[in-house]
């Protein structure tokens, strides 16, 4: 029998369970036979050493077989990672155009919403999204697939034809991915628990997503080969997000006091100094989604950029005009949604129309916007933030002014009905897909979480403390309806 020695000064040595967080990884490390050695441990710290000598190393043998690289292939590079950055920088806008229009009781919530939804975007389509939306067919132009993850390997043809690298298209591509989860936020806000909310953001990305944005944009894809016309995803991002939205918030029901007696009551939002900011935020970062969406520096960026800003300012304009001959009185929260309506219509075309066209793309769309928002209420259908209104109402506006405006295929400008009748194929499949997925996972969600919506008291407390256990605005008083 061996007794164990008594340890020095009576105190025996802590336990890794009962260690902080700063004691956890050298009492680890100690439990290693051999790692308490400092000769041991010197050779240990040499291994992140090693490995980085040896990725420059790789680095450089791969670099050494590229050829010299061109000034276009620099340029087209750098600016689709602008693009790139710009349209991730869109969360932001997102989070404060929907924290600005719902209670301050809720802002936490969102904002975490908002927050997390891209990085569970990212993972999810890093994971397997990517490979769904441009992987080889398995399933003629309805399914593709290359297996997990991507290959960044860049190689020298990439570089003399002056494409993007793989890493950077799936960086621009995944900031499309998380943008579609985005819209979603928007309209189940406010009742939602935060745990179903964030799984199906993922199941949205990594297969949701990629598989209808295949039939579009995968150049094998059916949709894309009956030559339907999507050119930056106003069916593929906000269409299809609008109606995944759309069934969550119909399972999910209105908000306590959304309807009183039948009738829609309005619930202000607590900040729209924020919902302004959010809204001049989207509207610089949509130069990125639609600009770089050309997947190269050229004449046609600066083209682009152009009908895309008539296209917003008309928005803007006429959901103002239009506001103000309902109500009396010019509504900045339509003002706000015009402008997004105006960016959502033109997404789809707005490398293939006049200048001139685009105005009207846009002011169609934002008087659509406010129209929208009444006839949402009077389904009793409770949008806190007139989401669907901009991206679904909106979505499918701009999907079919493809076939009435563009200058190549467009009904005004000589081309017959044709290009409407394939606008609205796409649409509907897009439609078929979000609506039937979303009606699948939201329920299983509901069935695993015993329900997707907080009790009723969680609700009226806010979601801030109930989900989130804090406040967004701690020092000042609140109100608990």
């Amino acid at each position: 029998m061996t007794v164990a020695p008594h340890t020095s000064g009576g105190r025996r040595p802590r336990l890794l369970q009962e260690a902080s967080l700063l004691e956890a990884p050298e009492l680890l490390l100690r439990s290693v036979r051999g790692l308490s050695s400092s000769r041991t441990l010197t050779w240990l710290a040499c291994v992140p050493l090693a490995l980085f000598g040896l990725g420059v190393f790789n680095l450089s043998a791969h670099a050494a077989e590229l050829p010299e690289l061109t000034a276009a292939f620099l340029a087209n590079n750098l600016w689709v990672l602008i693009g790139a950055i710009l349209v991730i920088f869109m969360n932001a806008g997102f989070a404060m155009v929907e924290a600005g229009l719902c209670r301050s009781k809720n802002a936490v919530n969102i904002l975490a919403k908002n927050l997390i939804v891209f990085g569970v975007a990212v993972t999810a389509y890093w994971l397997v999204g990517y490979s769904l939306m441009y992987g080889n067919s398995i399933a003629g132009g309805w399914l593709f697939f290359n297996g997990l993850f991507f290959d960044p390997t860049v190689t020298a043809d990439m570089v003399k034809e002056a494409k993007l690298v793989p890493s950077l298209d799936f960086l621009f591509q995944a900031a499309f991915a998380g943008t579609s989860a985005t819209i979603v936020s928007g309209m189940v806000a406010e009742r939602i628990k935060f745990t179903p909310f964030v799984l199906f953001s993922a199941i949205k990305c990594g297969i949701i997503y990629p598989i209808g944005a295949a039939w579009i944009w995968n150049s094998a894809g059916w949709l894309k080969q009956l030559g339907f016309i999507d050119f930056a995803g106003t069916t593929a991002v906000h269409q299809m997000g609008a109606w995944g939205g759309l069934v969550g918030a119909i399972i999910l029901g209105p908000r306590i006091g959304k309807f009183v007696g039948g009738k829609p009551q309005a619930i202000p939002g607590h900040n729209l100094s924020i919902a302004t900011l959010g809204a001049l935020l989207l509207w610089v970062c949509w130069y990125g989604f639609n600009g770089a969406s050309e997947l190269a520096f050229n004449q046609n960026v600066p083209y682009i950029c152009v009908t895309t800003t008539l296209s917003a300012s008309a928005g803007g304009i006429a959901a103002t005009i239009v506001s103000q001959l309902r109500s009396g009185k010019p509504d900045l929260s339509m003002t706000i949604n015009g402008i997004l309506a105006g960016l959502v219509s033109i997404t789809a075309v707005c490398n293939d129309i006049s200048m001139p066209a685009s105005w009207i793309v846009g002011a169609i769309g934002g008087t659509l916007a406010v129209l929208s928002v009444s006839w949402v209420d009077s389904l009793k259908i409770d949008d806190p933030v007139g989401a669907w209104s901009v991206h679904g109402t909106c979505g499918l506006w701009g999907t079919l002014a493809v076939g009435v405006f563009s200058t190549k295929h467009g009904l005004f400008t000589g081309h017959g009905f044709g290009q409407i009748g394939l606008q609205l194929v796409g649409a509907f499949a897009i439609a078929a897909e979000a609506i039937v997925t979303g009606i699948i996972v939201w329920n299983l969600l509901a069935v695993m979480f015993d329900g997707i919506r907080v009790h009723e008291k969680e609700e009226i407390t806010g979601l801030d403390i109930s989900e989130h256990g804090m406040e967004a605005y701690p020092d000042f008083a609140t109100t608990s309806h």
